[in-house]
């Protein structure tokens, strides 16, 4: 399952990366995460690992890892989904100094029998992640 959404966020693109750039942030614009907390030491960089808590679908704890880190242009993670592993990318371009595009491209592998199960709930799950970006978007505007 491979998505993407593109939204325009009236913010620097140093301020969009600073603010995605802290996990800890997570909780406050996905709805379904209860806790984010870096698990590595040192400051955020490749490598960076973290533990969160997920409330939905399910309870459950969760991992992953930045492989990619450009400020303020690139940020990449490496993660685990329940059943299910992927990767997500923020590409945020600078439209002009006080306006940014970000595109936020989520890649999701099931094993065996959950890929039919997560080409059905593909569209949700696009649909999920773009009202989280929606609540990212009205945070990072109002600062």
């Amino acid at each position: 399952m491979r998505f993407e959404n593109t939204l325009t966020i009236d913010a620097p693109a140093d301020e969009v990366f600073a603010y995605l750039a802290r996990p800890e942030n997570l909780p406050r614009w996905n709805y379904a995460l209860d806790r984010t907390e870096q698990t590595s030491p040192g400051p955020i960089g490749i490598g960076t690992t973290y533990r969160q808590s997920r409330t939905l679908p399910r309870p459950a704890e969760e991992h992953f890892r930045i492989t990619a880190y450009d400020p303020p242009n690139l940020l990449t993670a490496d993660r685990d989904f329940g059943p299910f592993t992927g990767t997500t990318t923020y590409r945020l371009t600078p439209l002009d100094p006080r306006t940014t595009r970000l595109v936020n491209t989520v890649h999701l592998t099931a094993p065996g029998a959950l890929r039919a199960i997560a080409a059905i709930t593909g569209p949700r799950v696009k649909h999920a992640v773009a009202k989280n970006l929606d609540v990212l978007k009205d945070i990072l505007e109002a600062r």
